[in-house]
């Protein structure tokens, strides 16, 4: 049983905390994103934000709208654009997968986190989502409440 090595490698960049309370989770996919070398220095220093990006099936791909790495400051004339579309490497099935749950069912690609892999490679965490209705909020924060309280009554309790 091998463990994963918190190291430089296994590092997340950037995570999309409000996904989870907005949208349904349905399934994930994880996804490679082409960048360039000052994105993946930008990214190493943990400040890019992917809080209103989504992800978009245009001409049989999948790209990555409104993500926001900043500017790398050593770059100077080679840096990249901050708000450029990025594409996300995918397999033909399951590029097929999401533009169908998109197209047919009504439901979102929204990206959950950033993160480098084992091998150093910057890779997307992909969210096959619906969004919740207000209802559905109010009541995932109740539970959230419920949950903070009662871990509080039984650490008083013992």
């Amino acid at each position: 049983m091998s463990q994963k090595k918190a190291g430089p490698n296994n590092k997340v960049a950037a995570e999309n905390r409000k996904a989870r309370f907005s949208y349904e989770v349905i399934d994930t996919i994880e996804a490679g994103l082409v960048l360039t070398g000052t994105e993946v220095k930008s990214l190493r220093q943990g400040q890019a934000n992917i809080q209103e990006s989504y992800a978009s099936a245009e001409g049989g791909e999948i790209w990555l709208i409104n993500s926001y790495v900043p500017e790398y400051l050593q770059g100077n004339r080679f840096n990249h654009e901050p708000r450029r579309r990025r594409k996300l490497l995918l397999n033909k099935r399951e590029m097929a997968r999401l533009a169908q749950a998109v197209e047919r069912e009504g439901m979102t690609m929204v990206p959950l986190k950033i993160y480098f892999n084992d091998k150093g490679r910057a890779k997307l965490l992909l969210a096959i989502a619906r969004g919740k209705k207000l209802h559905d909020k109010r009541q995932t924060e109740k539970e959230r409440d419920w949950n903070r309280e009662k871990g509080r009554l039984l650490k008083e309790r013992g």
